[in-house]
């Protein structure tokens, strides 16, 4: 890698070329004055960087060394936090505060929404993404199994008429439970409404769910009705393929669906060197300029793929019957940019003492630059906001650290304090147990907080890996300490005074085929109080978007913030097995699962770069994997190995098989790599020299001596000698 000094820094060429040529041209930034601040600012703030790391380290110790002591002996509660609290793991908690954080988009306080997470390396993905803000339920259902799964109908290429009727049939339905008619069914509704003086022909139970429409008043385009802040609108085309069959002329319903969308610089990417970070920031930079494309070819046809402008109707709201007022909605999800941990350092910037700089850092005032082109325009945020989502924080003084480098990247650029914003994200046990801390050192910028299982599993898992055998990884999802932790989450938000201020979000919905699974279980993230949840695609954006016309979340958290809050002792109930004595069978189907899992995401990530991807689990169904899937599964079998459940040779018997399994799982795909003449076998082929394979069983067998449990130090290391063979 070629790399130029400038200061005390060594920027790679790539990176410093973009920097100077794209990323600050338009800023009104210095690029000597930039380089000179950045280059400060970095070695001021990576000697605490470090500090806190060995901090995590010195606490992992610990809490290890007392488990050993107290081996196969049970836990007694009050002399565990007394424990906790003596190394400065748990922090004494202050007084009751709410939260001050100003000039926050409506998008993040008053509209409860579905939130989308793309990989940032992929510019139609994100394309796709920032589009997701509204979306066709015509489509949603019929391209998908929440009404019918797709055998029990005779769908084919051809249009469907049987299934098309079952998705009016659904879509009449959901216009009469949110948006009632004060008599009639939405059923019965024979011609295209009409608009007299401002008033709508057709009598809505709530007048004021009329928000405006598009066309003339007597010949309607389009009818944007409202309920519960989101945007319904329905669209008449008479001569459309569906409007012509339509009695009322109605061609689609076309529904508010991603709110927000957080573009990942982190577990959905595999970005290891300047190349890679380039490419991310790159896009960024494009959503944030407004000038992102994306060349995309389907079904033979090539189109550009761009932002979509904003929606314009006339607004409902008139004064009179000549004035026809505009109302402008967003076309586009308002954007978050989610950076990387503190942990992570990269090579595309080499410090005075020739470390790699720590990523987090660079994330944040190169993220923060290319925010900086949404000033003019404000195509993002409207209130001259940056949304920072910052995972992967151990603790208060981890936030405070994020909260400092925020103020020194704010100082730099001269922007006014406080503009940066800051999500929390509560996937690391010490931040769980220190989450009204963790929100009070952030207190004039978090606009977010949200749970999600997978990392904070790991972390549970490594933090207590000597306590004992943890339990089967499906029985996480019930235990004692993850239904206290999801509502922990919850009640501190809320009693710090969240709501309609910031995000309090729920995790991932991993199943992106499952749709019908998806309708009936994920209206409980709403109903929990959260205004924010996690969906792996477009489509399942529109469709969870459903559940917040069922559920005014708002009035949700009202009732939520009446409840005793979780409890303290629960979150902290170790889940390790009472009685550990499995049959062989069992073990092996659980380290099968976890497995294949590993496998199947490891060998993408390593051979062909993909961080985030739709990957068959061992029952071959398609799960959106990142690298959290990683940690809990690699975590698990570390576990087990170090209590004896299973020996290394059952585990690599078990490596292989599920080699070869992938292997087949992936024949089909053209970008898997080829060995032979008709079968994929990346991995299976040769054990000893397949690099994806052996950073797979590195994660198991080195799992155990990885910070925190992390992947990200195995996986960029092979990533790089993979990169480095092509």
């Amino acid at each position: 890698m070629e790399y130029i000094s400038q200061g005390k820094l060594l920027v790679s060429a790539k990176l410093l070329e973009f920097v100077n040529k794209d990323l600050l041209p338009g800023t009104n930034i210095n690029i000597e004055k930039f380089w000179k601040g950045f280059d400060k600012t970095v070695h001021e703030l990576a000697p605490r960087n470090r500090e806190l790391l060995y901090i995590r380290e010195k606490m992992q110790k610990q809490i290890d060394e007392w488990h050993l002591v107290r081996k196969d002996q049970e836990i007694d509660f009050n002399s565990y936090t007394s424990f906790l609290r003596e190394i400065g793991y748990l922090v004494k908690e202050g007084d009751n505060f709410s939260i001050k954080t100003k000039n926050v988009d409506d998008e993040i306080s008053v509209i409860a929404g579905p939130q989308l997470v793309v990989p940032v390396m992929n510019a139609r993905y994100a394309l796709n993404a920032a589009n997701a803000r509204w979306g066709s339920l015509y489509n949603a259902l019929y391209g998908t199994d929440a009404i019918l799964k797709i055998e029990e109908t005779n769908r084919a290429d051809a249009y469907d008429p049987e299934r098309g009727k079952k998705v009016i049939e659904y879509a009449r339905n959901f216009l009469d439970e949110n948006v009632p008619l004060e008599q009639d069914s939405w059923k019965d509704i024979s011609e295209i409404p009409k608009v007299y003086n401002g008033k709508l022909s057709l009598k809505l139970k709530n007048f004021r769910q009329f928000a405006g429409y598009s066309g003339k008043p007597t010949n309607l385009s389009s009818l944007l009705l409202k309920n519960n802040n989101l945007h319904i609108d329905i669209i008449f085309d008479p001569n459309g393929s569906n409007g012509r069959q339509d009695k009322a002329g109605i061609q689609d319903i076309i529904i508010e669906s991603a709110i927000t969308t957080i573009v990942d610089h982190e577990d959905s990417v595999a970005a290891v060197d300047a190349e890679d970070k380039v490419a991310g920031y790159r896009n960024w930079l494009g959503l944030m300029k407004g000038d992102l494309q994306a060349e995309i070819k389907k079904n033979g046809k090539k189109f550009t793929r761009k932002l979509n402008p904003d929606r314009i109707y006339i607004n409902a709201e008139q004064k009179g019957e000549s004035d026809f007022s505009k109302l402008i909605l967003r076309g586009r999800a308002l954007l978050l940019n989610r950076n990387v941990g503190h942990s992570m350092t990269n090579p595309s910037i080499l410090l005075e003492d020739k470390s790699e700089i720590p990523e987090g850092i660079m994330d944040a005032f190169i993220t923060t630059i290319g925010a900086m082109h949404d000033f003019k325009n404000k195509i993002n945020s409207k209130t001259g906001s940056i949304y920072i989502v910052k995972p992967k924080m151990h603790g208060p003084d981890e936030v405070d650290f994020s909260n400092t480098l925020f103020e020194k990247v704010e100082d730099v650029l001269s922007l006014s304090r406080h503009t940066i914003k800051i999500g929390i994200m509560d996937e690391e046990r010490r931040t769980t147990v220190n989450l009204k801390e963790c929100i009070r050192v952030a207190i004039n910028r978090v606009v977010f907080i949200n749970t999600g299982f997978l990392d904070r599993t790991g972390d549970e898992i490594h933090t207590s890996m000597e306590a004992g055998p943890m339990i089967p990884k499906v029985e996480m999802k019930t235990s004692t300490w993850m239904s206290a932790y999801e509502d922990w989450n919850v009640d501190t938000g809320l009693a710090c005074g969240f709501s309609k201020i910031a995000q309090i979000g729920k995790g991932m919905w991993a199943m992106p085929d499952k749709m019908e699974d998806m309708m009936s279980q994920k209206i409980n993230h709403p109903k929990a109080g959260a205004n924010c949840a996690w969906v792996p695609s477009p489509t399942a954006a529109t469709l969870h978007a459903i559940h917040y016309h069922k559920i005014d979340v708002f009035e949700q958290q009202k009732k939520i913030s009446s409840r005793s809050s979780a409890k303290l002792s629960n979150i902290l109930k170790i889940p390790v097995a009472d009685r550990p004595n499995w049959e062989t069978k069992d073990i092996t189907k659980e380290l099968e699962n976890n497995a294949q899992g590993i496998l199947g995401y490891v060998v993408r990530w390593i051979n062909h770069g993909e961080g985030c991807s739709k990957i068959p689990d061992i029952n071959n169904i398609g799960l959106m994997e990142d690298r959290a899937t990683l940690r809990i599964s690699s975590q698990h079998i570390a576990n087990w190995l170090l209590h004896g459940i299973c020996n290394s040779e059952q585990v690599m018997k078990v490596m292989r098989k599920m080699a070869e399994i992938v292997d087949k799982q992936n024949i089909a795909d053209p970008a898997y790599k080829r060995h032979g003449r008709s079968t994929y076998k990346a991995m299976s082929s040769n054990f000893d020299k397949s690099i994806a394979f052996k950073a797979a069983c590195d994660l198991i067998f080195k799992g155990r001596e990885q910070p925190s449990g992390y992947t990200e130090p195995i996986l960029h290391c092979k990533r790089i000698e993979k990169k480095s063979t092509d």
